[in-house]
């Protein structure tokens, strides 16, 4: 492996100018730095990154930082990619850390960006809570973006999704459809995104004066064979319900074929409803219907934020994104759906 002192040799200059021109400090002709150029190419030198870092204190690269128990699934499939290729539009490199299983090791992992000298750091927290984040943004000079949580002091340095409303609204659909009887399949309990899911589903029922039944709330795991676990649940409590809310797409799957494996349909006997809009949910039988985040527009302001942070420029304020509700096939008129049209009509007609 070539060092810099030959690469120097090569183009008849000294170390030190060509440690210039590698971290772009301090004069040096056009003409010297393309002997030196050409002496990298014709050496085949690589200069050792972390250096180079060091002695720019700018290496090109975003990092972020996601815990690895989120990385199943298509919901972070996509995040990562939309981040991967807009960072490259921006001539900019992503660099993947994982958050593993605690507060203390998500901010390791920060800890571990900051020492690569990453220009700026997305954080997908699972652990570190707002306040946490706040003192850590607060702390250091690098650009830092959280991705779906609300920070109390730093507003310009997060993002989110109205994840309580998106669930309200989706609740309030099947309750204008005849449903009066919804169970819930929760995701984790220790997810923000699962309680808020939760907190919208118990608030429509409230708008609505129709009572929060405990026994039609199910604690999932995210995972097909937790929603499949959950509708045995449910079967078992001897509750009647005609409609189910999954807080995934993936337990909406597993529940879907626990239902038929029981010989109740989809939605013909049951309605269901996800989140995430994956992409074979279109594609299922029936489609399923479900909330889709913008994850593309969140990720394009999360990037954006970023650059404007680095290089200068506006600072978009929009923190929270909308989700949309896609019905399809999955979700029918309920067995209250009728006297509800025809008790709309007389109120009409009066």
């Amino acid at each position: 492996m070539s060092t810099m002192q030959e690469v120097a040799k090569k183009a008849g200059v000294s170390k030190a100018t060509v440690s210039r021109v590698l971290s772009g400090k301090g004069y040096v002709s056009e003409a010297t730095k393309e002997q030196v150029f050409k002496a990298i190419a014709e050496t085949g030198y690589r200069p050792n990154l972390l250096a180079r870092n060091l002695a720019t204190n700018k290496s090109e690269c975003i990092g972020f930082v996601v815990t690895n128990t989120l990385y199943q699934g298509s919901y972070f499939n996509e995040i990562l990619s939309q981040a991967a290729q807009k960072l490259e539009s921006h001539g900019r490199q992503l660099v993947l850390v994982d958050g593993k299983h605690s507060a203390a090791e998500e901010q390791e992992a920060i800890q571990f960006l900051l020492d690569l000298r990453c220009d700026a750091i997305i954080i997908y927290p699972r652990f570190l809570t707002v306040d946490a984040m706040d003192l850590i943004i607060d702390k250091y000079k690098q650009p830092i973006m959280v991705v779906n949580r609300k920070l109390r002091k730093n507003h310009s340095h997060c993002i989110f999704c109205d994840h309580q409303g998106s669930s309200y609204h989706a609740t309030q659909y099947l309750i204008e459809r005849g449903h009066q009887n919804i169970a819930f399949i929760t995701g984790s309990l220790d997810s923000p995104t699962a309680i808020e899911r939760l907190s919208g589903y118990k608030a429509a029922l409230a708008a609505s004066s129709l009572p929060v039944q405990d026994e039609l709330i199910v604690q999932g795991k995210w995972t097909p064979t937790s929603g499949a676990l959950a509708v045995e649940l449910l079967l078992d409590s001897n509750v009647p319900f005609s409609a189910i809310i999954a807080s995934n797409d993936d337990m909406a799957i597993g529940a879907i074929k626990k239902l038929d494996e029981v010989g109740m349909k989809v939605p013909e006997n049951i309605s269901i409803i996800g989140f995430d809009n994956i992409p074979i949910a279109p594609f299922l039988r029936p489609p399923l219907s479900s909330i889709k985040d913008p994850v593309s527009g969140m990720i394009n302001e999360v990037i954006n934020r970023l650059i404007s942070m680095l290089d200068g420029g506006y600072l978009s304020k929009e923190n929270i994104f909308q989700s949309e509700l896609i019905i399809r096939d999955s979700v029918s008129n309920g067995p209250f759906f009728n006297s509800m049209e025809n008790k709309s009509s007389v109120e009409n007609a009066q």
